[in-house]
């Protein structure tokens, strides 16, 4: 037998004490990120990346202002901003996670955790009884969405560019999504306002015992509502992208800029961006804990309402770094992503986060419905049907966000006296 031969039989394993090590250093590359950031580089990127990460100072102040009952304002403040810069990280961490995953992989992760912050927060919400908290925040993110945002990133945007432009096919695809759902708030509100069964309620707070029929009515359309979203994930990634692409017309070095803004650069490793994605989410989830349960002190000890803190106030904790992202690409002229951001973030939270939390109510035995007050569900719509005329043509400037910037500041006062 050749030397050669008898090197093959040793190194395929010849020798059962040998067996292991593939599989040994398997593990460490996989933990290790062989051609990847070391941990070390992927958690200095991810610690000191930005200056937002000064906040993360209220992280502790949240937990011992509510550990050693301090004044329950301090408890919200400190706990209010300390989500701030945890959800940047949040988004930080998802997409360093996506980059090696694909596209398809990488939509997915980020369709799941895009708006992770408000399902914390809900959740939480759900959990401690606070049903308006629940409603209100997360009508609140969706105005804060197509409102706020995008009417600063219009606004921006037409500062610096005379006319900005975007595929309008698929904005208005995305915005008819949003008239669906906002139609879903309207059939339980015009039921509970308008039918015999709706109007047949036991108890002095509707919110706290809603009826039979509403039950199923919203547990129902929640139901329908995830399959649409899914349908639209769908939509939107594989049968019809081109949708999604920003027009032709446009000039060909914003196109490319735009591509090139769309890969995220790896400067964490995998497994690195994994193990940051899990400890933030654990970490929010205690500050969610904190800012909840202050909530009905600070309301009753403080001249703020419930309705405007989950309206104005919440969303702002989720979507902060979200919101500079998007108001940063359309003053580059990249409205596409602007759209991307602020319609499907919002998207997301009609059709996946609010009808989940409606199933996760049903699980955990809480009445949570799809029936908003009439004051709410009436702000929706006028707010969706706004947005539907501006996207309708493709086109941006600055006078369209100084529209949306008004609607919302409309609301906002509105909500302060509610």
């Amino acid at each position: 037998m050749s030397s050669s031969e008898s090197t093959r039989l040793l190194g395929n394993g010849g020798h059962t004490g040998h067996k292991s090590l593939p599989f040994t250093r398997r593990i460490v590359d996989c933990m290790k990120g062989k051609g990847e950031p070391s941990w070390e580089e992927s958690f200095r990127f991810f610690i000191f990346g930005t200056w937002l990460n000064i906040l993360l100072v209220f992280v502790p102040l949240s937990f011992i202002s509510h550990n050693m009952d301090w004044d329950v304002g301090l408890v919200f403040l400190f706990s209010f901003m300390a989500i701030v810069p945890l959800s940047k990280l949040l988004g930080e961490a998802t997409d360093q996670l996506s980059v090696k995953l694909g596209e398809t992989m990488s939509g997915l992760l980020n369709a799941s955790f895009g708006n992770a912050v408000e399902i914390i927060i809900g959740v939480t919400a759900l959990l401690n009884g606070q049903l308006r908290i629940v409603q209100t925040s997360m009508i609140g993110s969706i105005l804060s969405n197509i409102l706020l945002v995008l009417g600063c990133s219009f606004l921006a945007g037409g500062l610096y560019h005379t006319e900005g432009l975007f595929n309008g096919t698929g904005a208005q695809a995305s915005a008819s999504l949003m008239t669906l759902s906002c139609i879903t708030l309207v059939v339980p509100a015009a039921y509970a306002s308008t039918t015999d069964p709706g109007m047949k309620n036991h108890c002095s707070n509707p919110d706290e015992c809603p009826t039979a029929g509403l039950l199923f009515i919203s547990r129902g359309t929640a139901i329908l509502l995830l399959g649409v979203y899914c349908a639209y994930i769908w939509f939107q990634l594989k049968s019809h992208p081109d949708l999604f692409i920003a027009p032709s017309s446009q000039n060909s070095d914003v196109t490319v800029a735009l591509s090139e803004t769309d890969e995220t650069e790896p400067r964490m490793g995998t497994a690195a961006a994994g193990v940051a994605l899990l400890l933030v989410t654990i970490v929010i989830a205690f500050c969610a804990e904190h800012l909840v349960t202050s909530i009905e002190e600070t309301t009753a000890r403080y001249p703020i309402s419930k309705a405007f803190i989950g309206v104005i106030l919440l969303p702002i904790v989720g979507n902060a770094a979200d919101h500079v992202t998007a108001v940063w690409m359309a003053t580059k002229n990249k409205y596409e992503l602007t759209i991307s951001i602020c319609v499907g973030s919002s998207i997301q939270i009609a059709c996946l986060v609010v009808p989940l939390l409606v199933i996760i109510g049903w699980i955990v035995d809480q009445p949570l419905t799809l029936h908003f007050h009439n004051f709410e569900t009436i702000v929706f719509f006028v707010s969706v049907c706004l947005v539907n005329l501006l996207l309708m043509d493709g086109k941006a400037n600055y006078l369209e966000g100084l529209m949306l910037l008004t609607l919302y500041s409309v609301i906002g006062l509105a909500f302060w006296v509610a």
